[in-house]
């Protein structure tokens, strides 16, 4: 009982929107998993599932490698597995029946399956994986071939003993990252990314992690496999990936997937002086919060890094409802950051969230004034969605019927009762990135205007499309107009 075939359950194809902007990344949790599997003497396979269309594909696979293992390991470092969306959720259930049918021990990994693990074992799951999974992974592996059959001694785990859904104590996250053998990048057909993202966007971006877990307490946000806890690997260990990355596979870019990057002190600025050493230049983006940003060393040290982009969980722009998420954040630093990445070079771009509980017409303005104001690169906006095991999921839960996840990431469904009825926040959605582009333009325009001179011809085009937004805006607002009557 040594090969174990590893996939996850992200199907690009079943998440419209994802499919359409074509920047799809690699499973960077199930390669890490693999990959320590591999070390410890197991034979792998991987089927990644980002490009196939049906569930069913797995098939083929299963009767190739004839695993003695299946495991479904979702990469928990992208949010959109983070959602948990639906179409994922039946797709996992539909792989757990085909492998389980074919006589493979099937085991599960994923903040989905952690949330709900009795569904997942009724489905053909034989072993749910609670929380952090390699380590628990690989002792439940190694119990099975020893002919064990008592799992009780074993952290982090949910099974069926004697038709009782049996669960044993929380697994400790690991500490020492950098124990961790690199990820598995050659088991992953990286040509595919590499096609799609330079026919979407014209460069390549892989994806790596720095740290697990963060330490900030928004009431909103679940932490189901990394927890609470922030860990970090050194900046040599993830200097000599980037190195390995850049001469094995021609990157062009990298997403820094950390909930939160460099939050260590003094990680950065140790970061940039490592590349420098090895005279490597790499454009990246990252996630962090506006508190850090609003700190200039730390700004420079991105920027002399090769940061080109950072998104932060600006939310809102009322401190009302920064105070209710429990954030920890202000409008003044939300300034503050934004300021300085753009005096430094680096492009910030904001997430923006509608219909928290609490939310009133008077908050959402101001969270549009803020975005007018400050003119982010970029803005992704959501409204709340409740996840398992945070306050906030508490707090609604009782709203939450039948309905509890979206079917993609592009739903925007409010899953609870709120201010306005749920058609208002899908329309606010379109209204808000069409007025956001409408003062992208004018501002393009006010430069125009100031200096004609400086005018590029894609400055000129971005002036002039303020004809193009600014009716549109108007119409969008008269939709949204029609739908504000509160619940």
């Amino acid at each position: 009982m040594n090969n174990i075939l590893f996939t996850h359950s992200y199907f690009l194809r079943f998440d419209p929107k994802q499919w359409s902007q074509g920047q799809p990344y690699a499973p960077l949790g199930t390669m890490y998993a693999a990959a320590l599997m591999r070390q410890q003497g197991y034979n792998v396979a991987l089927f990644d599932t980002m490009f196939v269309s049906n569930p069913a594909e797995v098939i083929p696979a299963i009767e190739n490698h004839r695993p003695d293992f299946f495991v479904i390991y979702d990469d928990g470092f992208n949010y959109l597995t983070k959602m948990c969306l639906t179409n994922m959720r039946e797709a996992a259930f539909k792989m757990c029946k085909l492998a389980k049918a074919r006589g493979c021990t099937v085991i599960v990994s994923s903040s989905d399956s952690t949330d709900r693990y009795a569904e997942y074992l009724a489905e053909g799951a034989d072993f749910v994986i609670l929380g952090e999974a390699e380590q628990t992974l690989l002792e439940l592996t190694d119990h099975i071939k020893g002919g064990n059959t008592d799992y009780m001694g074993i952290m982090g785990l949910a099974y069926v003993d004697n038709a009782q859904i049996t669960k044993t104590p929380a697994r400790p996250v690991m500490k020492d990252l950098d124990s961790l053998p690199l990820p598995a990048w050659d088991l992953v057909d990286l040509d595919a990314y590499r096609q799609t993202w330079l026919k979407h966007a014209g460069y390549f971006s892989i994806n790596m992690g720095t740290t697990r877990g963060c330490p900030y307490k928004c009431n909103w946000c679940a932490k189901p496999i990394y927890g609470n806890r922030y860990n970090s690997r050194s900046p040599q260990n993830v200097v000599s990936e980037i190195k390995l990355l850049k001469q094995n596979y021609n990157i062009d870019h990298i997403w820094f997937c950390d909930d939160i990057f460099g939050l260590k002190p003094g990680w950065v600025l140790e970061f940039a002086k490592f590349l420098q050493q090895e005279g490597i230049k790499i454009r990246f983006k990252i996630q962090s919060r506006a508190d850090l940003l609003a700190e200039e060393e730390l700004v420079i040290a991105l920027a002399q890094s090769g940061c080109e982009n950072v998104w932060i969980g600006a939310e809102s722009g009322s401190q009302k409802i920064l105070d209710a998420m429990d954030k920890g954040t202000t409008i003044a630093q939300i300034h503050t950051a934004t300021g300085l990445m753009k005096k430094h070079g680096i492009k910030p771009s904001f997430f923006i969230q509608f219909g928290y509980p609490g939310e009133t017409r008077e908050d959402i303005g101001l969270t549009i004034d803020m975005i007018n104001a400050l003119l982010p690169f970029e803005i992704g906006i959501s409204v709340s969605y409740p996840l398992p095991g945070t306050r906030f999921y508490e707090k609604v839960k009782a709203e939450l019927k039948k309905k509890t996840n979206w079917t993609d990431s592009d739903e925007m469904a409010l899953m609870f009762t709120n201010t306005f009825p749920a058609p208002y926040y899908k329309q606010l959605h379109s209204y808000v990135h069409q007025n956001y582009h409408k003062h992208l333009a004018k501002n393009s325009l006010l430069k125009l205007v100031k200096n004609p001179l400086a005018i590029t011809g894609r400055g000129l085009k971005k002036a002039l499309s303020v004809f193009y937004y600014t009716p549109l805006t108007y119409i969008e607002k008269l939709k949204l107009n029609s739908l504000k009557k509160t619940v």
